[in-house]
């Protein structure tokens, strides 16, 4: 292993802690301490509701500015601020006992999570062009996820017992504080060789059009994406819950998402490096509308516990496809639009859940919520394989700009 790839290595080990404190634990530990709070009737369920979607919100916002400004130059110092804000909004959590505050707290800890998101994926990236079988580190980092999810799964019993829901709050932000001093100083811009490599990274030109037609699908993809998984991700151990023969299991489902999470960025890497990003992403879709689906076509164990290894075997599958393929197609200009893709994902975040919630509502129930999630996913997977443009300039493309890498 030559010197760039050590440096490389352990960059990938800073993203993943990242990716640990921002996503796993900044955007997710409030689904398992979330009924903990309830317990304790600090809020309702649909105060529960509202403070999901502030910091739904703060995730849209936040990716609007990283859109916005996706100068290199400043993403690292800007990534680490973020970093901290992230740790800080977690620990707060536990100390603060106003409902408007948490709701501020919330929509920060969203805002905060775009941002090293964005931020974070750009520098990981970056450092890894031009190495060889590079997809393999990609889907290593994008694990930090599933990372964050399982410990919060695994932890938050725990600490719930030992020291109560703010206790949990202050023991996760604990945990992210040390992961961040011990990641700080491998969180570096790439060197200027591995930066080159970044922006010529793709050998063959693109027409204007076709790259154009190319941004649109991945739009319309990405964003039926953000807007059908955050359903089940909101409502499915709920869902689980209202099941007489499975509320005993119902605790271990999101843990169950998590653990499957961590090796799927990696195996759909793989799988991407031999199909083809779009072949790929389009399983990755199918499947996950299969498995939102199942748990109610099926509502027994089998059913539903197959159907959250496949949600959890896609959900972020599909990010690290469409992001990987987003800087094959497009490396000069991939962070901003990175960015863009994040806002479009994070604006069908916000809107799922309302419009999930008022069909609950309606119907007392989340079988049709979950269908309905379920069908938009399938439109985004169909919308990968439709060509686009004119005579099918999306396919033509594909095929000639390198897409089975």
């Amino acid at each position: 292993m030559n010197e760039r790839e050590k440096r490389s290595l352990l960059l990938v080990g800073a993203g993943i802690a990242s990716l640990f404190i921002a996503m796993g634990v900044g955007r997710f530990a409030y689904t398992p301490i979330l009924p903990l709070m309830l317990k304790q009737q600090l809020f309702t369920e649909a105060g529960a509701g509202a403070l999901a979607s502030s910091n739904y919100a703060g995730y849209l916002a936040g990716a609007i500015m990283t859109a916005l400004r996706a100068r290199k130059e400043s993403r690292l110092s800007r990534l680490k601020l973020a970093l901290v804000v992230s740790v800080a909004m977690t620990a707060w959590m536990g100390v603060a006992d106003n409902y408007a505050l948490w709701l501020a707290l919330r929509f920060v800890s969203g805002f905060a999570s775009a941002v090293i998101f964005v931020y974070v994926s750009g520098l990981v990236m970056d450092g890894l062009a031009g190495l060889s079988k590079s997809h393999h580190a990609v889907g290593l980092f994008y694990s930090g996820v599933g990372l964050g999810i399982t410990a919060t799964g695994f932890a938050v019993p725990w600490l719930d017992v030992q020291y109560g829901w703010r206790g949990t709050w202050l023991g996760m932000a604990l945990v992210c504080a040390v992961l961040l001093a011990l990641a700080w100083t491998k969180l570096r811009e790439p060197t200027d060789s591995a930066a080159t490599g970044a922006r010529t990274g793709s050998s063959v030109p693109e027409d204007r059009s076709s790259l154009t037609s190319f941004k649109i699908r991945l739009l319309i993809v990405y964003g039926l994406e953000g807007l059908g998984y955050i359903v089940t991700g909101t409502f499915l151990v709920a869902y689980v819950q209202q099941l007489p023969a499975m509320q005993s299991f119902s605790a271990w489902i999101w843990m169950l998402v998590g653990a499957t999470a961590i090796p799927s960025c990696w195996l759909w890497s793989l799988l991407a490096g031999r199909l083809g990003s779009r072949s790929a992403l389009f399983a990755a879709l199918a499947l996950q509308a299969a498995g939102i689906a199942l748990p109610v076509v099926y509502p027994a164990w089998p059913g539903v516990l197959l159907g959250a290894v496949l949600f959890g075997l896609t959900f972020m599958g599909v990010t690290t496809l469409t992001i990987s393929w987003t800087r094959q197609r497009m490396p000069a200009d991939a962070g901003r639009f990175v960015g863009v893709l994040t806002a479009v994902y994070g604006a069908g975040q916000v809107i799922g859940p309302i419009v999930a919630g008022w069909m609950v509502s309606g119907t007392g129930n989340y079988q049709g919520a979950l269908i309905g999630a379920a069908s938009i996913v399938c439109a985004g997977a169909l919308a990968t394989i439709f060509p686009a443009g004119r005579k099918g300039a999306f396919a033509k493309t594909a095929r000639t700009s390198g897409a089975k890498r």
